[in-house]
């Protein structure tokens, strides 16, 4: 039984650690915590008929570090070495599903045809407090968003790992990220893997543990491995599967009508501001916080004084920004088309040490329309921060 099992992990390069292989009985499958759904058709075509792809990665700081996005690069080249191969990685450190939402056409689609988007929110969803609702608006806008631009585009969601979620299911509950994530991909007939379920099992299987092997939700190497593994057993089961002939399937009546298939950034130049705002065209922190790239070195509207006022004007459904919070950010009081104002404390558990990139959604339900976001500093802030900034780097609308 240990050679067969050796022999398994060996054949998806993932090797267990020695204290593991002595202490569980049998290793679970990969295919335990993925579906392969509607497969990935299109991008198999593309591979193996046309020899020309692009490989898309929209997640958080799990994607953007190096480790399985690398791997699985490398396999898809090695794989199908006569295909020309583009990459484009997406990831940003701190960013769930709603920030992917409204920058997946500036960072993903405005840069061509895309083939196979791999897609991750899970952690930074459950991190940022984004409710649940929020999420399957996220999650299904992304993959209409992405469906409209190209129907034939193959999508697989991910489910990543963190302490939340394993706590979760040793209280025999699904996460609600897990869940979401596997609700639109099931609606959709989508792959999906649910690696927070796989680490949870594992670890009570004895085949590993958290502290001594994965470490961090930043997976160790043994943790991107891992993660590897079951993403190329997922895309080498599909590979099984027979490519059919091309069929673009309408789009289904959405989950969610308000979702934000239409989410976009909408440019600061279209507030109007009073003198307490400038645009600082090239905005770089003056303190020592450290920053996230896509937020540093570019154009800001920047304000540090209670009192100030701004006016957008907008037609969408939904309205939003996105700020870099510091460790002076301070309390925003909106309204929208003359309601009563509500209040927001830019100012985040991480603000003391990074300039954070964070996504506010003031709005999500309005009706189709002209409408008129007004927006004004607060007087006070929270008592950690040492001040009332506010840096808006882009307005988010879903049109």
């Amino acid at each position: 039984m240990l050679k067969c099992i050796a022999a398994m992990f060996v054949s998806l390069s993932f090797v267990m650690p020695a204290k593991a292989q002595q202490a569980y009985k049998q290793a679970l499958p990969y295919r335990n915590y993925y579906h392969t759904r509607g497969g990935l058709n299109h991008f198999l075509s593309a591979v193996t008929q046309k020899h020309v792809a692009t490989v898309a990665f929209l997640g958080g700081s799990i994607t953007f570090n190096p480790g399985w996005r690398d791997k699985v690069c490398s396999y898809l080249k090695d794989r199908y070495p006569k295909t020309k191969f583009r990459f484009i990685q997406a990831g940003i450190p701190s960013l769930g599903s709603l920030p992917h939402a409204f920058r997946l056409k500036r960072d993903v689609l405005d840069s061509g045809r895309v083939d196979l988007l791999f897609l991750e929110a899970a952690v930074n969803d459950r991190v940022n407090g984004t409710d649940s609702l929020t999420q399957v608006r996220d999650l299904e806008g992304i993959v209409r968003h992405a469906k409209r631009n190209n129907p034939l585009m193959d999508i697989i969601l991910m489910s990543f790992a963190d302490p939340d979620k394993s706590n979760d299911y040793g209280k025999g509950k699904t996460p609600a990220e897990v869940a979401n994530h596997e609700l639109v991909a099931k609606y959709y007939n989508l792959p999906s893997i649910n690696l927070a379920k796989e680490v949870y099992d594992k670890i009570q299987n004895k085949e590993f543990s958290w502290l001594n092997d994965f470490k961090d939700i930043h997976p160790a190497q043994f943790g991107q491995e891992l993660y590897f593994a079951n993403i190329k057993s997922l895309l080498q089961s599909c590979a099984e599967q027979p490519v059919k002939k091309f069929a673009v399937t309408p789009l289904p009546k959405p989950l969610n009508k308000s979702n934000f298939e239409h989410g976009n950034y909408y440019s600061i130049t279209n507030a109007d501001y009073d003198k307490n705002w400038a645009i600082d065209d090239n905005w770089t922190p003056k303190d020592s916080l450290d920053t996230r790239p896509g937020f540093v070195n570019v154009p800001t509207l920047v304000t540090e004084k209670a009192g100030a006022e701004l006016t957008l004007p907008f037609n969408g459904t939904a309205i939003g920004m996105g700020v870099v919070s510091g460790g002076d950010a301070g309390v925003v009081s909106y309204s929208i088309d003359g309601g009563a104002f509500k209040e927001t404390d830019l100012y985040t558990q991480w603000s003391g040490w990074l300039h954070l990139p964070w996504y506010v959604l003031f709005d999500g339900n309005l009706a189709k329309g002209r409408h008129v976001l007004k927006l004004k500093i607060a007087g006070h802030h929270n008592p950690n921060s040492k001040g009332n900034a506010c840096r808006i780097v882009y307005f988010l609308r879903n049109e």
